[in-house]
């Protein structure tokens, strides 16, 4: 949903700070691969694990049978969402 410069301006900044590189993509000189560096792994790990800390906290007053009523309410709509090969 944004364009072509606009990706290429974000993935700039990605390379510039370390979190990704660039090589050419085999077969195509025009198209090019993006791949996270071992920085830009540790740093979405770390987000990744803070972000699963934080839904926790979101859940964890509520009784047992509550959370595992939402889970199957999650379930549920995001199949709605999903392809069959996704699940």
């Amino acid at each position: 949903m944004v364009t072509t410069g606009a990706m290429t301006k974000r993935i700039d900044r990605l390379a510039e700070a370390g979190f990704v590189v660039r090589r050419a993509a085999e077969g195509d000189g025009r198209r090019r691969v993006v791949a996270l560096t071992d920085h830009g792994r540790t740093v979405i790990d770390a987000a990744f694990t803070e972000h699963m800390a934080n839904e926790k906290r979101l859940v964890a007053d509520l009784p047992a049978a509550e959370r595992a009523r939402l889970e199957t309410i999650l379930r549920e709509w995001l199949g709605h969402y999903e392809s069959p090969l996704q699940r």
